[in-house]
C-alpha cells in the first residue's frame, strides 16, 4: 500500500475530512485530523444535509456507517413548499411524501450536520482528531511537510490533505488559481425558538424546506438541528456589497429597513425573519472555482471538498461532493495499481476536477435560473411540479 508507514495529516474536520479519515483507518493507515475548533462541541451546525445515492450515501456505506446514519435520519426534512413573494403556497409535496424509505438510497434521506459529525467522530480511533489546531503555515521537510498551528504546536506529515473549506490555507501551496464571484450574495438568517417567535412561518415549513422566488430574488429556508429555522435572503448585488453597504448586520431595525427596500415587492410577512434573527446575520458572497482549473500533482499534497472546488449551493452537491472526494481519494491512496503517490494523487485530482466542474456548472446554471425573471415558473418546471 502506497501510504503504508506514512503519516497522513488531514486539515479540516468537516464531512469530507472525517469521511476520509474513517476510510483510511479502515485500511490501516496512520492518520490525524487537525481541526481548528476547540473541541467536538464548539461548532455551530447549519442546516441538514441530504445524502445522495452515488456520493454521500456511497461513502457512508463504504465506511460501514449506514446503520448509525439510519438512526439519525430526519423524517420529513426533505419535504418542500414553493411560495411566491407573498408567502402564498404554489406547490407543496407534504401531502404526497411519506417517511423516507431507507431501503431506497435514491430517497436522499436528510440528517443534521451535528449528528453526521458525531457519527464519524464516534467511529474514529481515539485521538484521531487533534482539536484546537488552527493551521497557519507549513514548510517542506524531508519528503513531507512540517505543519505549524496557531497554538504554537507543530507536526510532521508525509502526506497533507487540505479539507479546510472555501478559504483554504492549504490551497496556495498547490495552486495560485482563485475562485470567482458567482454574482450572488446570500444573507444568512437564523431564528432560534422559531416555533414561538415566528409560529406562522414555522407552521408553514412543517419541518421541511421553503423556497420563495420572485423579482429576481429568493428566500430559502429550512429546519435546523437545534429546533430553530435557518434562512437565506439571496440576491445579486456587486461582489463587495456587504463591505460597502454600510449596514450594521447586528442591528435588526437596520436590517428590516434594508429588506423593505431591497425586497420592496415582497410581503411584510418576511419582515419577521429579520425582526427575530439571531444577530449578527451573516452576508455570504458566493464564489466558484473556475470550471477549467488544473494544476500539477504533487506526491505529498492534495485537496478535497471546498478547498479544491468551492461552488454555489444551488445544486445541493457541496457535502456530497466532498464525501465522494474522500471515497475516491481513499481508493486511490490504497490501491495497488499506481506506481507511486504522485501517480495516485494525479489520477484522483483529474477525476475530482472533472466531477466538480460538472456539479459547479449545474449549480451556476441553477443560481442564474433562481435569480432570473420568471424564476418561480422556471423552478416549478425543474421540480416537475405544477401550481397547486
Amino acid at each position: 500500500m502506497l501510504i503504508q508507514n506514512k503519516q497522513i495529516a488531514i486539515i479540516g474536520g468537516g464531512p469530507g475530512g472525517l469521511t476520509l479519515a474513517k476510510l483510511l483507518q479502515l485500511k490501516g493507515a496512520a492518520v490525524k485530523v487537525y481541526e481548528r475548533d476547540l473541541n467536538k462541541n464548539a461548532r455551530v451546525q447549519g442546516s441538514p444535509l441530504d445524502m445522495h445515492e452515488e456520493s454521500g450515501w456511497a461513502a457512508l456505506s463504504k465506511a460501514n456507517l449506514i446503520t448509525e446514519f439510519k438512526k439519525n435520519v430526519l423524517q420529513g426534512a426533505d419535504q418542500k413548499i414553493v411560495v411566491n413573494p407573498y408567502a402564498e403556497v404554489v406547490f407543496s409535496d407534504h401531502k404526497t411524501k411519506s417517511d423516507v424509505d431507507l431501503s431506497n438510497e435514491a430517497a436522499r434521506p436528510e440528517i443534521n450536520r451535528g449528528a453526521l459529525r458525531k457519527i464519524f467522530l464516534d467511529s474514529l480511533q481515539p485521538e484521531t482528531v487533534v482539536w484546537d489546531s488552527h493551521f497557519i503555515s507549513m514548510e517542506k521537510q524531508n519528503e513531507g511537510w512540517l505543519l505549524h498551528f496557531k497554538n504554537g504546536s507543530s507536526a510532521y506529515a508525509d502526506l497533507v490533505i487540505g479539507a479546510d473549506g472555501a478559504n483554504s490555507k492549504i490551497r496556495p501551496y498547490l495552486t495560485t488559481i482563485k475562485a470567482f464571484y458567482s454574482g450572488v450574495t446570500m444573507v444568512e438568517i437564523n431564528v432560534d425558538g422559531a416555533d414561538q417567535l415566528i409560529p406562522d412561518i414555522y407552521a408553514l415549513l412543517n419541518g421541511g424546506k421553503i423556497m420563495a422566488f420572485g423579482n429576481e430574488k429568493c428566500i430559502l429556508g429550512g429546519q435546523k438541528g437545534n429546533g430553530g429555522l435557518g434562512f437565506y435572503a439571496s440576491f445579486k448585488p456587486d461582489e463587495y456589497w456587504a463591505k460597502n453597504s454600510g449596514l450594521d448586520f447586528s442591528d435588526r431595525a437596520e436590517l428590516v429597513s434594508w429588506f423593505k427596500n431591497e425586497y420592496s415587492e415582497w410581503s411584510s410577512v418576511w419582515y419577521k425573519l429579520f425582526e427575530h434573527a439571531t444577530t449578527p446575520v451573516v452576508p455570504r458572497p458566493i464564489y466558484c472555482m473556475p470550471l477549467d482549473q488544473t494544476w500539477e500533482a504533487l506526491p505529498n499534497l492534495t485537496l478535497m471538498g471546498d478547498a479544491a472546488h468551492v461552488m454555489p449551493p444551488f445544486a445541493g452537491e457541496g457535502a456530497n461532493t466532498s464525501m465522494f472526494d474522500a471515497l475516491e481519494l481513499s481508493a486511490c491512496l490504497t490501491a495497488d495499481k499506481f506506481t507511486d503517490l504522485q501517480e495516485a494523487i494525479s489520477f484522483y485530482e483529474v477525476s475530482m476536477r472533472k466531477r466538480a466542474a460538472a456539479a459547479a456548472k449545474q449549480s451556476l446554471e441553477n443560481g442564474e435560473r433562481m435569480h432570473s425573471e420568471g424564476a418561480l415558473e422556471k423552478m416549478l418546471a425543474i421540480f416537475g411540479a405544477k401550481r397547486s
